[in-house]
């Protein structure tokens, strides 16, 4: 008979937490979900790997059907780097374009966010659930890849930009920034809707965020790359990080992450690090 596996034993051999396929005790374990937007999948994990957790990965549309209490129960918190209802299979002008989520998903994430999860979301996930209003105030803003209303406004879509050089500085005193400085960074950036209102920023840009400087989503779902022609919208937030609470559940966006410059980043890896931590402990205190 074989021996039974020893996890100590093996961790302490030179295994990486996130090459395993179990989890190991209480220890702070990790979902990472993903699926409807691309990404360079190895140097992504690999960035996972390197912030020293315990980790699952579950993708679209599985992920929907895992948010069930004893499923969830099992982690301390998930890292959002999806972007779902959206078919970009469809033909943009068809309905079938915008998903809808299922009332028995939406009812489970609310119910694990009355439970307590921290959860982090990162770049695209900003994007998410289009046709689910309450999603966006669970994140703290909006991306719109067609016009559509925002708090109940018609609003023009969002803009993009990608490639930018810029600085990313601290606002106010926070856990995930504290001790952090200024630093630069190539990344897509976003002009799209911050509910400023509702968040607590911590992270701020140089960049000018004026329409100008960004092209046009459904410019672009209409083939139209990089263009900004007959578009309109009013200039925007330069946040680029923040936190909130919703239920008992501690948030934190971060709007690093298009693509393996952000990636292999140590800063940027630091913040995931530092706002995963951060929502576990925030949350843990929430539930008391």
């Amino acid at each position: 008979m074989s021996k039974s596996l020893d996890i100590d034993e093996e961790l302490e051999k030179g295994r990486k937490f996130g090459n395993q396929t179990f989890t190991k005790g209480d220890e702070n374990n990790l979902l990472v979900i993903t699926r409807g937007h691309p990404f360079e999948r190895d140097p992504f994990f690999e960035m996972i790997d390197s912030l020293g957790f315990q980790w699952s990965h579950i993708e679209h549309p599985a992920a929907q059907n895992f948010f069930e209490a004893d499923n969830i129960k099992k982690y301390n918190a998930i890292l959002f780097y999806d972007m779902p209802g959206l078919n970009f299979e469809s033909n943009p002008n068809e309905e079938s374009f915008f998903v809808n989520p299922s009332e028995y998903f939406k009812k489970n994430f609310i119910d694990r966010l009355n439970d307590g999860i921290g959860c982090v979301f990162l770049h695209h996930s900003l994007a998410g659930w289009p046709l689910w209003d309450e999603y966006s105030e669970i994140v703290g803003g909006k991306f719109l890849y067609k016009p559509g209303k925002v708090r109940g406004v018609e609003s023009p879509d969002s803009g993009y930009r990608h490639f930018v050089d810029y600085k990313v500085m601290p606002v106010g005193d926070h856990p995930i920034t504290r001790g952090l400085e200024e630093f630069e960074i190539e990344d897509e950036l976003y002009l799209a809707h911050v509910f400023e209102d509702s968040i607590n920023p911590i992270l701020k840009s140089n960049y000018s965020f004026k329409k100008d400087n960004f092209y046009s989503a459904s410019n672009a779902l209409a083939g139209n790359l990089n263009s900004n022609e007959n578009w309109n919208h009013d200039d925007g937030s330069n946040l680029v990080g923040w936190t909130k609470n919703y239920k008992k559940s501690a948030i934190t966006y971060l709007q690093f992450g298009d693509g393996v410059k952000s990636y292999k980043n140590e800063n940027v890896r630091n913040l995931v690090r530092r706002s995963i931590s951060w929502v576990i402990k925030e949350t843990d205190d929430l539930k008391k």
